[in-house]
C-alpha cells in the first residue's frame, strides 16, 4: 500500500477528488485545485507536499481578494480528502491561512537594495530564460483567444475565459521579470565558510517533530519559488537559518504554529 501511494501525484489526487464530487462543485471548484496543483507541478509526489508548502502557497493570495475564503475553504476540502485517503501523514489543510490586511512601515531605500533587489547569477540566468519562454508562449495563447472568441456564447464560454487568465498571467509575468532584470544586482557566492548559510547556499533540512529533510536553495526574494525549493533569505525559514552553521537546530514560526528544524547540511555551490 505504501509503494502505491507513493507513486500518487498531485495530479492523481486532483483528479481523483474532483470526480468524486457533485458535478456543479466540481465545475466551480475545478479552476483552484488545478491552479494550486499547477503552482507544485503537478507530477510532484502527494506524499512530499509540506505545511511551509502549503504555507508559501497561502501567501499567493493578496488579501483583498474578495474571493480568497472561497477559493481556501476549496483547497482545504481537498487536503483534508487527501489526508483521509491516507496520502498525507498530517493534515495540511490547516497551514492554509488566510492573509489579513495590514499596513508595513514603509521600507528603507537600503533595506529595499538590500532585501529585495538582490538575485543570485543562475537566478539571473534562470530569469533571462523564462523571459524567452514566456514570449514564446505569448503568440500561441493569443491565437487560443482568437480561435475561442470564434464561440459568441461568451457567458458560457470556458475555453475563452480560461485563455484570457493564462495572457494576463503571461503578460504580468513578463512585466515582473522584466522589471526583476533591470533593476537587480547579482550578488556573489563565492563564500569561503561552506559550513555556513550564506545567500546562494543549498541547504538540506531536517524536520525534528517528524525527521522528513528538505532541500532548499538560499537566494534573493526576486527568484524566490518555494516550489522549486528556491527560498528567500528574508522568508521566515531564510531568516532563521541565514547565517547559521551545519549541525545547529532552528525554530521557525509559521502560520499555524512553529516548526524545528536541524541544519543537516549546508552546500555553498
Amino acid at each position: 500500500m505504501a509503494d502505491e501511494q507513493s507513486k500518487i501525484t498531485l495530479n492523481d489526487a486532483a483528479t481523483r477528488f474532483l470526480k468524486g464530487l457533485p458535478s456543479d462543485v466540481s465545475k466551480t471548484s475545478a479552476p483552484e485545485v488545478m491552479h494550486f496543483v499547477g503552482w507544485f507541478h503537478g507530477e510532484k509526489p502527494i506524499d512530499s507536499l509540506t505545511p511551509m508548502d502549503v504555507s508559501s502557497f497561502s501567501e499567493r493570495y493578496s488579501a483583498s481578494d474578495t474571493e480568497q475564503s472561497r477559493k481556501l475553504e476549496i483547497l482545504r476540502k481537498f487536503l483534508a480528502y487527501v489526508k483521509k485517503e491516507g496520502w498525507t501523514e498530517a493534515n495540511l489543510s490547516v497551514h492554509l491561512k488566510a492573509r489579513k490586511e495590514k499596513a508595513p512601515p514603509p521600507p528603507s531605500h537600503q533595506q529595499i537594495q538590500s532585501d529585495l533587489a538582490v538575485v543570485t547569477q543562475q537566478g539571473f540566468e534562470d530569469i533571462q530564460k523564462e523571459l524567452e519562454s514566456l514570449r514564446v508562449q505569448r503568440p500561441s495563447v493569443l491565437e487560443d483567444i482568437r480561435r475561442a472568441a470564434a464561440d459568441k456564447d461568451f457567458k458560457e464560454n470556458s475555453p475563452l475565459h480560461a485563455a484570457r487568465e493564462q495572457l494576463g498571467h503571461i503578460d504580468g509575468r513578463i512585466k515582473e521579470l522584466e522589471a526583476i532584470a533591470k533593476s537587480a544586482t547579482i550578488i556573489s557566492t563565492n563564500e569561503k565558510s561552506a559550513s555556513r548559510v550564506t545567500l546562494g547556499a543549498t541547504v538540506v533540512l531536517v524536520t525534528s517533530a517528524t525527521g522528513k529533510t528538505q532541500t532548499y536553495k538560499i537566494v534573493g526574494p526576486k527568484e524566490s519559488d518555494p516550489a522549486k525549493g528556491r527560498i528567500s533569505h528574508v522568508s521566515p525559514i531564510g531568516k532563521a537559518i541565514i547565517g547559521k552553521r551545519q549541525g545547529e537546530t532552528v525554530e521557525v514560526t509559521v502560520p499555524s504554529g512553529k516548526i524545528k528544524y536541524r541544519i543537516e547540511k549546508v552546500e555553498s555551490k
